[in-house]
Formats: structure tokens, sequence, C-alpha cells
């Protein structure tokens, strides 16, 4: 196995699927001559043609409006989006059209896509470039939602995603695109959603995390074990479906629990990851389920960027009320 980062991974991964599905076509701005703004893609359309893999306008509305027509007449789109904050001006086609048409349609035009988003920080950039939007999207009946926190997990999970029937949002951290490397399977291999898994075996706390944050999360554990707290960490891979069982299971045999994500506070999806808990290992715990977010304000500016991202220290002190 060779080692790879993220985007190498993602790259192995559109160039296998590929060449088994001749229907498949990944298109955005950009993807095409250039390799998209991350180099994703970079050299697929040199190596597949312009047919297979596409540069589009500057609109992201017309990008997923043309994946719903594509998916209805059999194709299997695979659209990027540069950021996920971009995903806002075709939230329309997204959430009325690609998450509904089958259901619509009465099962005749099946929705098979992977939308692919960067998302996230710290990485400096302009305003609607690090939004994390994932809690829209779990809100959304007939869309999955997938965030890899690895190179290994994100090709495993990009080859399940396109092999699953339904539509399927895929956010990938872009701090993670190029922050190490590890070995990634030349073959093609899936990890299946809707299964999340233990990062990190503790018996004192879970810690929950996806995405970035399930690194932050474990090198808070690494600080925890420092101080004698052994803190289990689960990376829930899939948002949606969520794995409640790994979930409850975990929190029943530490009896605390402290999730950990990007977006705001309010509404955010750790929110339901609380509620699972609750619903599913109230009398095992010990404490309240503690929260570390970013702050409920917009993204801010790059300046600001460090002190609105969870930290180690931030989870550390969250854990340390949670264990009081």
């Amino acid at each position: 196995m060779a080692q790879r980062n993220m985007v190498e991974a993602l790259n192995q991964a559109l160039a296998l699927e590929l060449e088994q599905e001749p229907r498949m076509v990944i298109f955005g701005e950009d993807t095409g001559r250039s390799g998209g703004v991350f180099r994703v893609t970079e050299g697929l359309q040199q190596r597949f043609g312009p047919q297979r893999v596409v540069d589009t306008p500057i609109a992201e509305s017309c990008i997923v409006g043309m994946a719903v027509g594509m998916a209805a007449a059999g194709l299997v789109p695979v659209p990027e989006l540069q950021f996920a904050g971009f995903i806002l001006p075709a939230f329309n086609q997204l959430v009325g059209q690609v998450a509904r048409m089958y259901n619509r349609s009465g099962r005749r035009y099946p929705m098979s896509m992977v939308i692919r988003a960067p998302y996230g920080g710290p990485v400096k950039a302009a305003e609607l470039h690090s939004d994390s939007l994932e809690a829209y999207f779990v809100h959304t009946p007939g869309l999955k939602v997938v965030v890899p926190s690895s190179p290994a997990e994100a090709k495993g999970l990009l080859h399940a995603s396109l092999a699953d029937p339904d539509p399927v949002v895929f956010l990938e951290s872009i701090k993670l695109y190029r922050l190490f490397r590890e070995e990634v399977p030349d073959e093609y291999y899936t990890i299946p959603l809707g299964q999340a898994r233990i990062a990190r075996a503790g018996s004192d706390v879970t810690l929950v995390a996806w995405g970035a944050m399930v690194g932050t999360a474990l090198e808070a554990a690494t600080i925890l074990a420092g101080q004698g707290v052994d803190a289990e960490v689960i990376d829930l891979r899939t948002l949606s479906p969520l794995d409640t069982d790994t979930l409850a299971a975990s929190v029943r045999r530490t009896g605390r629990a402290v999730v950990v994500h990007e977006a705001p506070r309010q509404g955010g999806v750790g929110a339901e990851v609380v509620a699972a808990i609750n619903d599913l290992a109230l009398w095992s715990l010990q404490a309240p389920v503690g929260r570390v977010c970013g702050w409920d304000v917009p993204y801010p500016v790059a300046g600001l960027e460090d002190h609105y991202l969870p930290t180690p220290a931030r989870i550390v002190a969250t854990v340390e009320q949670v264990l009081a």
C-alpha cells in the first residue's frame, strides 16, 4: 500500500470508479482542465476525456440541477462544488429536487449521485469558504451525509457512497486534504455507510467527532491520558444515517460524553447526537453530555479563525467539567 494524502486517495477512488462505471460523469467549476481548486480531480480529464470530466460555468444551481436530469436519465453524476458554502445558491435544487425526486416520481427516477464539497477551517479563506453546513443536509430526508476523517477513510467511504442508490452529500475537510499521509490500499474497497468507528478505545468518557475534529479529539485524548483520564474517541463517519448503536454502546461503557464539531452549536448535529444518547443511554449517564462547537456567529475572518474553532484545550476543559 502506498502512502497517500486525502487528495491523492480521493483522486485514485474517482479514477477507479471512472474505469468501472461508464455512466459516471464528474463535473464542476475547474474540475476538468485544472483538476479542481484543490486538485482532487487532477489528470482525470486528460485520462478519461472531456465528456467524462467536465468543466462547468460558475453556476452552482446549474451544476446540481444538471445532476438531477442526468441521474433521472440513468447516468451517475458526481458534481463538485468548490466550497460547501457555495452550495447555498443550489439549495433549492439539492433539497427540493435531489432529495425528493425518487419519492415524488413514485420511485421511477432514482437520484444516484455523490455531491462532493470541501468545507471547514482553519485555512484563512474568504467568506463562505469555510462554513460547516452539514446540519442543513442531515435535516433533509432523502439525503445521506458522509464526512471522512483520513485518506484511507475517504477512499473507502467515497466508493461506498458511489455504490449507494441514494444521493450522498460528501463533505471533505480542507484541513485534511494534505495534512498527513497514511497507507491507502490501491484496490477498490468500501467502508459501510451508517457505521461509525472507534478511533481510540477508552473507559472514562466518550468523545464524538467527525471530519477534522476527529484528529482534534484524539489530541485531546492524548492530553487527558496524561491526566489519568482514558477517553474513547468515536469517528461518526456518516452523519445521516447516524450510527446510534455505536454511540449508545460507548456511552453505556464510559458513562460520560462530549460532542465536538466545527459548526455553530445551536441546531448543530451535536444536538442530534446528544438526543440519541439521551434516548438510548440516559440511565448510563453520570453527567449531562458536553458540547464543544463553533460559536453561534457567522464564520469569522481569518484573524479570528483560531478563536472560533474547537481546540484540544477546549475539549479537555469540557471533559473536566463533565467528569466533575
